[in-house]
């Protein structure tokens, strides 16, 4: 599957997310140059089909939800717990301490 420049831009810069850290679609689409695409971040997220080494499961909704995740919910949720990333109630606990923003 050919991928674009701004899908490898997105896919690079989830790459940069650290262990224990999450990012927002909104700050992912900022980062990326296109800070009005956090819809397009999130579809291509979905596409992700080299989990083990595209960390999508740091990236949550603005608000500090999770949002979707390609594996569903439940694994989204045991992969950040397991990178000492709290969720209380669907959501980041701590949320700004949290929040990476390059």
């Amino acid at each position: 599957m050919q991928l674009s420049d701004f899908e490898k831009s997105v896919l690079a810069s989830v790459k940069k997310i650290p262990r224990g850290k999450v990012m927002t679609y909104a700050g992912l689409a900022r980062a990326v140059g296109r800070p009005r695409a956090a819809r397009a971040v999130g579809n291509i997220l979905a596409k992700n089909r080299d989990i083990p080494h595209i960390p999508c499961h740091r990236v949550v909704r603005s608000d500090g939800r999770l949002g979707g995740y390609r594996l569903g919910f439940k694994r989204k949720r045991k992969f950040l717990s397991a990178e000492s990333v709290q969720i209380k109630e669907g959501r980041v606990v701590d949320f700004k301490e949290k929040l990476y923003t390059p």
